[in-house]
């Protein structure tokens, strides 16, 4: 069993607060359907081996209405008939900023996802991304568990249904 290393929300607080404010900012702009922000976090989770991420965005996607199966299904999602041509093109996206490669994002999966968001939908997918990375890496490094989990660090907010 790995112990926890530190605890970095209070030994680097302000640090912290600033993902936390970030993260808000997101949800409140209200452009990225909740279910498939969940989705997007929960894939990039997954793709990091964090376990303390991954407890928390199955059960805030299982509170928000996704599905059991849809969740079982998300690993291989690209095998799976129960994800849209958006969500493939955001888990698509996600996983290619979580590991870039040495092109970066390949153009092709930049401009499926471009073909199914709008500019801000696609900005607000990207920076959940990026801040789902940043706190995968701080839990991780942290070895943060989720056998007993601080406090979800952000709100929780709904802005509206998934398709």
């Amino acid at each position: 069993m790995y112990r926890q290393r530190i605890d970095l929300p209070a030994a680097a607080s302000g640090g912290y607060q600033a993902l936390a404010r970030l993260d808000s900012l997101i949800r409140r702009d209200g452009l990225v359907d909740d279910r498939l922000r969940e989705l997007v976090k929960l894939r990039t989770s997954q793709m990091n081996g964090c376990a303390l991420h991954l407890e928390w965005h199955s059960r805030e996607a299982l509170r928000l209405g996704e599905t059991q199966q849809r969740l079982h299904h998300l690993a291989g999602w690209r095998e799976s008939p129960l994800f849209s041509p958006s969500q493939r093109a955001a888990l698509a996206l996600a996983e290619a900023v979580t590991h870039l490669g040495p092109e970066g994002v390949p153009d092709a999966v930049y401009a499926d996802a471009e073909r199914h968001f709008g500019p801000q939908q696609l900005g607000n997918l990207i920076l959940t991304v990026a801040v789902t990375n940043a706190l995968n890496r701080i839990a991780v490094t942290a070895r943060l568990q989720p056998d007993a989990p601080p406090s979800p660090p952000f709100p929780r907010t709904t802005n509206r249904e998934a398709p």
